[in-house]
């Protein structure tokens, strides 16, 4: 990538910033952040006898100094999954608005009259939705990990890897919202995409129970191809409450296979924006 290049992928990734504040998306999710930050910093109480933890009190529930740890890493594991539900419908449903309107007439054609490479063009959109959620989540993950760090002193790392957990899969997803965006250019039917193979996922982790209750084999080979072949969600997000909770993960094939799809939708996304006429 030589530097004129680099200069128009660098802009359009400003560029996707600049509409997510101009449509109050950056700007709402960091609303939403801040409130949970500022809600941490005064709902939780701890009592300090002669200089240690004696009790905290988070929710309404007060444990014991040696019992810290444990409701730490639980509030922790909560506060997870609850970004990786919510968080992720909404992260989706924002970016859906953002990526079909760089097709836009017009817009489209001033892009392509610039001095880069389409696949630039595509990846610095790509780049700047990544960002715009990813400087959100690591943001509040961040914020907690420091209150209840500084308040308890349990210092947790597992948390903050399951904000890049959180990140890579939405960055996963926004492939397929991609493809969709090239392909129709209907922010409408990329969502409808993306939270199809949200709720497939869990149903799809129950691949062994699903196979022994299916009775044709034609059936049972269909599950294991989707569940091979779509994005672990659902074992992803048992992953990133294993590292959260500081249990042993097992097994990283989730990672591995999601990432290889995400590779796969976006060569897609890149080769079909190729080959498009504007």
């Amino acid at each position: 990538m030589n530097s004129k290049t680099g200069i128009v992928t660098w802009a359009l990734v400003r560029d996707t910033f600049r509409e997510a504040f101009a449509r109050k998306i950056f700007w709402g999710f960091f609303g939403c952040s801040t409130a949970l930050i500022l809600f941490f910093i005064f709902i939780m109480k701890i009592d300090v006898v002669e200089g240690a933890v004696a009790t905290v009190s988070l929710f309404g529930n007060t444990t014991r100094g040696h019992d810290v740890q444990r409701l730490v890493r639980q509030a922790h594991a909560g506060i997870a999954a609850f970004l990786y539900t919510a968080g992720m419908f909404l992260a989706v449903f924002a970016s859906a608005g953002l990526i079909p309107t760089v097709f836009e007439p017009g817009r489209i054609e001033l892009l392509l009259s610039k001095p880069v490479e389409r696949y630039h063009i595509l990846l610095g959109r790509y780049l700047g939705n990544v960002l715009v959620i990813a400087a959100n989540v690591f943001y509040l993950v961040l914020g907690v990990w420091i209150i209840f760090g500084v308040k308890t002193a349990v210092w947790t790392p597992g948390f903050l890897w399951s904000s890049v957990i959180i990140v890579f899969v939405f960055s996963v997803l926004l492939t397929v919202v991609l493809l969709i965006a090239v392909v129709w250019e209907s922010a409408v039917v990329a969502m409808m995409v993306a939270f199809a193979i949200m709720f497939m996922s869990p149903i799809l982790a129950q691949q062994s129970l699903l196979e022994r209750l299916l009775t044709s084999e034609w059936s049972r080979n269909t599950i294991r191809v989707l569940y091979y072949a779509l994005p672990k969600i659902f074992d992803l997000g048992r992953l990133a409450r294993a590292l959260v909770l500081g249990d042993p993960v097992i097994d990283w094939m989730p990672v591995w296979s999601s990432a290889l799809f995400g590779l796969v939708t976006l060569s897609g996304s890149l080769y079909a924006f190729g080959r498009r006429d504007y």
